[in-house]
């Protein structure tokens, strides 16, 4: 039954995944994973935040770590961060592994580099499995991870 569920809402972020095919990059070890994007920082996020709430997930908060620095007197490239989630999804996980809520709900951060490239980076589910001790779960992992960066390049890859 909770595997089926699962299914169900990872089934949900799939179809947030029909879209662009942006190579994403993992940073070996840190447990993150960093797609391009083709817009600045500003559209990055409100084309993320969109797409979040019209494919039915609740956007929990954006931040926008920047305009907080500049509010204490100090400078930081655009970096904005979409905290979001699936509650069917995110709750099934901490039932069967509740330090999991630590990392839930599912975080995007979009930020700019030194050179003016905005990124989107997200949490890699394979490694929250390892922090927390997840098995079992392969498949239902890779399918969160594909539609982590399927919804990461279909905002990130628009008019390419």
């Amino acid at each position: 039954m909770r595997n089926t569920r699962l299914a169900l809402a990872v089934s949900l972020l799939l179809i947030v995944a029909a879209g662009g095919v942006a190579l994403a990059q993992s940073a070996a070890g840190t447990g993150l994973v960093t797609v391009d994007s083709v817009y600045g920082v500003d559209e990055t996020t409100d084309l993320l935040e969109s797409t979040l709430r019209d494919r039915g997930l609740i956007v929990v908060a954006r931040a926008n770590h920047a305009a907080n620095a500049r509010r204490v007197g100090q400078e930081l490239r655009p970096t904005q961060l979409l905290i979001f989630g699936n509650p069917q999804l995110g709750t099934e996980l901490m039932q069967s592994h509740q330090t999991a809520g630590i990392d839930l709900p599912q975080k995007l951060l979009v930020w700019e580099d030194a050179t003016g490239q905005a990124h989107v980076t997200y949490n890699d589910p394979q490694y929250l499995a390892q922090r927390h001790g997840i098995e079992g779960e392969d498949q239902v992992l890779a399918m969160i991870a594909n539609a982590l960066n399927g919804l990461a390049s279909s905002v990130t890859t628009r008019g390419k």
